[in-house]
């Protein structure tokens, strides 16, 4: 039958051409914000799952700044150590001349303490940002290494502890006596026993500082993976988006051109009435 009054035809072209222009709306914005799923409405268990990794990826951005700042306060620490070997080692150099009776003691002396004022130095400088591992008053760092989230979502904080070794106490520089070549050969077994706590004190910084880096390497790589899982999860893909865009352009004029085939329909009647 048909009907003046209802235009089924035009009905379902219209019905037809909303849902069109409504997809069409929806991959526009898809292309033009550059995300599939950009608010909880597009679908809220993707969506949610992002908001989780994203702030993930905030805390482990946190915690690389974390681990960069105690990786250079521990460089700086080892740098002064190392330089305090190599002090140890002049000096070691200046007691064992100091053993023979043919020499200078007093120049000698004067050298050798020259080199402890230097020690005393580098032990004070050693610092970054306040922190030093090469002091008394410096202590421990403890230094934010990851984010742990278990499979109930609690999450909790793993850390680095990196041990003071205390130079200012360890290195007892007064044992070192050269006045004559009898005090400067029992200074020996002294200046022998410096250098070993400088290169254990060093060693074990070094090892710090390697943890250290291969920790914020680790937590690098971690963080660019879960920026690309996001990417999986909320991103257009842009090559299908451009398909759509394009058989939807081409569905909308399609429909268009329906709907004033639907609407031109009734004008067949005014030929019954001739």
């Amino acid at each position: 039958m048909t009907s003046i009054l209802t235009n089924n035809g035009a009905m379902v072209a219209l019905q037809t051409l909303s849902s069109i222009n409504n997809n069409l709306t929806e991959t526009q914005n898809q292309i033009s914000t550059g995300k599939e799923v950009g608010s909880a409405k597009d679908n809220s268990a993707i969506w949610a799952i992002s908001k989780v990794m994203e702030s993930d990826v905030a805390g482990f951005e946190a915690v690389s700044d974390s681990l960069s700042l105690g990786e250079s306060t521990v460089a700086v620490a080892t740098a002064g150590a190392e330089q305090i070997t190599e002090l140890l080692t002049q000096m070691k150099e200046k007691v064992v001349a100091a053993t023979g009776e043919n020499v200078d003691h007093a120049k000698l002396e004067a050298d050798v303490n020259e080199l402890k004022a230097q020690i005393t130095s580098v032990i004070g400088a050693s610092q970054f940002n306040g922190a030093n591992l090469l002091n008394t008053a410096g202590g421990d760092i403890t230094v934010l290494a990851s984010l742990d989230r278990d499979a109930s979502g609690a999450v909790t904080a793993s850390n680095i502890t990196v041990s003071s070794v205390d130079f200012e106490a360890s290195l007892v520089l007064t044992t070192v006596d050269m006045s004559d070549a009898t005090t400067a050969e029992a200074s020996i077994d002294d200046i022998e026993t410096l250098i070993q706590t400088a290169v254990d004190g060093a060693a074990a910084l070094g090892a710090s500082a390697s943890r250290i880096e291969k920790q914020n390497d680790f937590v690098s790589k971690v963080t660019t993976a879960m920026k690309s899982g996001i990417g999986s999860l909320v991103d257009t893909n842009m090559e299908e988006a451009s398909a759509r865009l394009k058989a939807l352009q081409t569905q909308q004029q399609l429909g268009v051109q329906a709907l004033s085939i639907a609407n031109s329909a009734p004008e067949t009647l005014q030929q019954l009435f001739r």
